[in-house]
């Protein structure tokens, strides 16, 4: 039987158990692509960065070592900041990667620190931490060299060998959504997760054209990131990242209060 009004088709059970079996081949291969390539990752060369860089966060200046809390291994997520800007105005992008990784407790038993790095003066940056909730060490970087400071928008990974700190792996776009469990559920519904670049049966349900600057009209790539006072996917003035209208004090916005936008 067809499907009708852009569902799957439907069919019986042992139809959807072949269906299934010939898929589950190639998700299997896909996973062990995934292991030769993490393989590859950790065999990568490194290379040394400076340790004793001054980051700011809320015991004040300390130096880059000391974000791996005496452990080994430290991941980082840098977020992008818009200076000046409202808490909605931050970038949605980022607030999507930093709301999924708020518990670090599986990273430490394994001997890994996690910490969010930003560009934003602290003095912005504190407030927005404790409207969000956010239970992550956070530093700013604003006047920390690169790699530590610098572009924004990353994942990154390091290694410490006493005082001596080393990058070993950096990624960025759809890199960081690795950290992301909400797209990776996505990516198992039926509609998926509705953005232009999906390919999709005829019929299928299309993103609302909400004027993303990411991804144009039609079916706007992270149409979904920003939501109006209603829920609804509001890319304009009126819209914050989804996460912030859990926050006590969220109030229906007006401006965006920037003058660009994330990609």
């Amino acid at each position: 039987m067809s499907g009708t009004g852009g569902r799957p088709a439907v069919v019986d059970a042992a139809a959807w158990e072949a269906a299934r079996v010939e898929l589950l081949a190639r998700e299997k291969a896909h996973t062990r692509e995934g292991d030769a390539l993490a393989a590859a990752r950790r065999a990568l060369p490194m290379v040394e960065v400076d340790g004793a860089a001054e980051v700011v966060g809320a015991g004040g200046a300390v130096p880059f070592r000391d974000l791996f809390e005496g452990r080994d291994e430290l991941v980082v997520y840098q977020h992008m900041w818009w200076d000046g800007a409202p808490f909605q105005g931050q970038c949605e992008g980022c607030t999507m990667v930093a709301w999924h990784l708020r518990d670090a407790s599986y990273l430490n038993a394994r001997g890994v620190s996690f910490a969010v790095l930003t560009s934003g003066p602290w003095a912005e940056v504190a407030p927005y931490v404790e409207f969000m909730g956010y239970p992550q060490p956070w530093f700013s970087v604003r006047d920390a060299p690169a790699p530590i400071g610098g572009d924004m928008g990353r994942l990154m990974s390091f290694l410490r060998d006493g005082d001596r700190v080393f990058l070993t792996y950096t990624t960025t776009g759809r890199g960081t959504e690795r950290i992301n469990g909400s797209l990776a559920l996505l990516d198992m519904t039926p509609y998926g997760r509705r953005e232009g670049w999906e390919a999709v049966p005829e019929g299928w349900p299309e993103a609302p054209d909400v004027g993303s600057p990411v991804g144009g009209h039609g079916a706007p790539i992270s149409w979904f990131w920003r939501t109006d006072a209603d829920g609804a996917p509001a890319w304009g003035p009126t819209g914050r990242p989804a996460p912030q209208w859990t926050r006590p004090g969220a109030s229906p916005v007006e401006t965006l209060g920037r003058g660009g936008h994330c990609h």
